[in-house]
């Protein structure tokens, strides 16, 4: 085991080459107004979801400010905010991580990883530690410890890691989670909060290599699922609150399975309660400031979606190999209805046409000078066209 002076050692050499390297890049953050913000997410190609995009843009222009305040202006951290942690909750394909991974790597340019939470294990167990989550950040923030510190780390499919002794059943299956999940929970308490974290400097199994420590005191975390089963267990409970105590409701009352693109109210997501039925720390869930809904999208916004980011990247790849891309709008709204049908949310939309399209690109794609390919709908389904 490395001597327990190494960690703060090797933080202060980094500290010490990437001090002026930090100042610069917080003096550097853009300051942008949350109205300015949620406005830029559109204009990058994010559609929907208006009031979790006006939490989330209000969530990073506050992590900004804050943290200019406290390395720039000499703030003292008991007279400013804490920071925020946020969960987003929704249905799949609803856009939760694409505005995390729009908003902190393409505007605002934080360091910022997005990880799979379910491939992390209590440590001691196989499976990756889940303090080299930091590492990954680490990684993102060029090794420079002080940039890290300020960064974001989405942990996303996050709704896998609740305990195994949730009884949840799951849309498509009746299963339970991850026994390991329990373990996991408790060990992000601790990061949630703003502790010190002992964190490998490679991702490694070793316990031997260099390791620093890091206070996660302004590190923000955003996580991200899709809790399928999650509106049973609350209707289950409300069910239950409202009979009373021993009492259950007969079969075909209206409390099933429940379907993926299914739409949280506040109410159900506001209580922690909910959260613990479901196989959550009631503890690790209190240090999430907010907990935004996500809706499932419309049909209006997924074919605004299919429009202006599938078909325009389609179009571009086609006419770079020569042919013009036409595509009906009758084919947009079948593609629609089908990816509503799947409850696929936006994650669909390319899926369904990239399908449709295979066996045309596969037969011309440098084969052909150039031409026309078009899609269109005959008999109830999509046709593909080249000439």
């Amino acid at each position: 085991m490395p001597r327990e002076t190494e960690p703060m050692e090797n933080l202060k050499k980094y500290r010490k080459s990437g001090l002026e390297q930090f100042i610069k890049f917080v003096r550097e953050l853009p300051v942008i107004p949350p109205r300015t913000i949620f406005h830029k997410l559109e204009e990058h190609g994010y559609r929907g979801q208006d009031e979790a995009r006006k939490a989330v843009s209000l969530m990073a222009y506050r992590h900004i400010r804050r943290i200019k305040r406290i390395y720039l202006d000499g703030a003292k951290r008991d007279q400013i905010l804490p920071k925020s942690n946020f969960l987003l909750i929704g249905p799949t394909g609803c856009g939760k991580t694409h505005l995390v991974e729009l908003l902190f790597q393409n505007i605002l340019r934080l360091p910022t990883v997005i990880v799979d939470i379910t491939t992390y294990s209590e440590t001691g167990y196989v499976g990756q530690d889940p303090s080299t989550i930091i590492t990954r950040l680490l990684h993102a923030a060029d090794d420079n410890p002080l940039l890290a510190s300020i960064g974001i780390i989405c942990l996303d499919e996050f709704d896998k890691i609740a305990s195994g002794q949730n009884n949840a059943i799951f849309a498509g299956a009746g299963t339970t989670k991850d026994v390991t999940g329990m373990g996991v929970q408790r060990e992000l308490l601790k990061m949630f909060e703003a502790g010190e974290v002992v964190v490998p400097l490679e991702l490694t199994h070793s316990t031997y290599g260099d390791h620093i420590v890091m206070s996660t005191a302004d590190i923000a975390f955003i996580a991200a699922g899709a809790f399928s089963g999650f509106q049973q267990v609350a209707r289950r409970r409300g069910a239950v609150d409202r009979i009373g105590f021993g009492r259950h409701r007969k079969a075909g009352t209206g409390i099933g399975l429940d379907t993926i693109a299914v739409t949280f109210t506040t109410e159900e997501v506001e209580n922690i309660s909910n959260f613990q039925a479901y196989g959550f720390l009631p503890e690790l869930m209190a240090r999430f400031t907010r907990i935004v809904p996500f809706s499932a999208l419309d049909a209006g916004t997924l074919k605004e979606i299919l429009r202006l980011n599938v078909i325009e990247r389609l179009t571009r790849e086609f006419d770079d190999e020569g042919f013009r891309l036409l595509v009906s709008d009758e084919v947009l709204d079948h593609v629609v209805r089908e990816s509503i049908r799947r409850e696929t949310g936006a994650r669909g939309l390319a899926a369904i046409l990239t399908r449709h399209l295979e066996s045309a690109a596969f037969d011309v794609f440098a084969e052909h000078p150039g031409g026309e390919v078009r899609l269109e709908v005959r008999g109830g389904e999509i046709e593909v066209r080249v000439g």
